[in-house]
């Protein structure tokens, strides 16, 4: 049997009439940059969020970017983020000449651990009164919110602003302070990815900026337009960071069915969890099935899965034995920030962030998509059970 990652093909197939009408319609219009199509999409998307403004840009890394830049984050100034998520989060601080600052993990979410990030903001108070760390980038890794109200009550008494980096957990649900909230609305800012691959994926980059602060989403605006609020006529520097009429045509008609999508995929972590128990492997500590920490009656989309990630003893080895086995996998992500080459500047060494540093060397990222069969599952967790025989 051949299970690929993902399967993109038999997604279109199932909406491929509205999909083709729609490309065409655009077509037809010869309107391809912004336009009517991105601003339905904005709307759609600040109402499916809960969110006062969404302003659509052209993708997720370029979100985080423009987010920072009407911050006014620049050089010299600190943003603390996880080393534990895709380059992109850390990368436009440093585009920016600003400096990011890194902050460990929680072992059964994998994101940015309350604890942690106190303890390094209050050593980096006493250190320095007058502090550069202007901002917080929390990850919404593999589908599930960071513990937002926690992270939120950090950053108002440190005085520091929140852009959540919800590019992998659109949709994904809260429940802050009691009113339960949509990842992207849960700080200063919101970014979100349509990477393809992504659950509501385009077909290309594309990226969307989410806000209540009206002056922010304006400058934003702006920011994706070279800075120009008329034409030939520059506010700022900006860049080019516009969405696609196509790509938000796409992304209009997969809005639609979003919701039944995570559904589908909230079954198949299930399923996956009912089956790997049935195996015995959590019960000797060879894998761990993904933490779905937030799960109760009030929140019904309390974990995504954007990816479902478990933790493998001997993971490359079980990795390997799967591709032989006609299985596709992933790890997301295999070396942690503070440890590549292009952040040796900052002084990390290994050993500083501990479950980073674990987690890329144990999780394994398995096939999850509403299209695949309970039966392909049974396989797949067959064949992790008979690796470990």
């Amino acid at each position: 049997m051949n299970i690929p990652f993902l399967d993109l093909k038999a997604q279109y197939k199932n909406i491929q009439k509205e999909i083709d009408k729609k490309i065409l319609d655009v077509v037809k219009t010869q309107r391809f940059i912004m336009g009517p199509e991105v601003e339905a999409l904005e709307k759609e998307m600040a109402s499916y969020c809960g969110s006062g403004s969404a302003v659509g840009v052209s993708s997720g890394s370029d979100a985080l970017l423009v987010s920072l830049m009407a911050l006014g984050v620049g050089r010299d100034d600190e943003v603390i983020t996880t080393p534990f998520t895709f380059f992109a989060t850390a990368g436009t601080v440093a585009r920016l000449g600003a400096k990011p600052v890194f902050c460990d993990i929680q072992r059964n979410t994998f994101n940015l651990d309350p604890k942690k990030l106190e303890s390094l903001l209050e050593s980096q108070r006493s250190k320095n009164s007058q502090s550069r760390i202007r901002a917080i980038i929390p990850v919404h890794l593999y589908g599930q919110c960071a513990e937002m109200d926690t992270l939120s009550s950090l950053a108002k008494d440190f005085q520091l602003k929140i852009i959540e980096d919800a590019a992998q957990a659109v949709g994904a649900e809260y429940s802050m302070r009691g009113e339960i909230k949509k990842a992207g609305s849960l700080g200063d800012l919101g970014i979100l990815s349509f990477f393809p691959s992504k659950n509501l994926g385009g077909y290309g980059d594309g990226g969307m900026v989410l806000t209540d602060d009206k002056e922010l989403a304006s400058q934003i605006r702006l920011l994706r337009v070279h800075g120009s609020e008329n034409k030939y006529h520059y506010k700022f520097v900006g860049g080019n960071f516009r969405l696609d009429s196509l790509q938000a045509a796409v992304l209009r008609v997969k809005l639609k069915y979003l919701d039944g999508w995570l559904e589908m995929k909230k079954e198949k972590a299930s399923h996956y969890k009912k089956l790997f128990w049935e195996s015995g492997l959590p019960q000797k500590g060879l894998i761990q099935c993904p933490s779905a920490v937030y799960r109760n009656g009030k929140v019904n989309h309390y974990h995504t899965y954007h990816q479902y990630v478990i933790r493998a003893q001997r993971r490359d080895e079980l990795k390997k034995y799967l591709k032989e086995k006609g299985i596709s996998t992933a790890v997301y992500y295999p070396r942690p920030l503070h440890l590549q080459e292009c952040f040796a500047y900052l002084g990390y060494r290994e050993g500083d962030f501990p479950e980073s540093e674990k987690a890329s060397s144990e999780v394994l990222a398995l096939p999850v998509y509403p299209e695949l069969s309970s039966k392909q599952q049974e396989y797949i967790v067959s064949r992790v059970k008979e690796f470990y025989r």
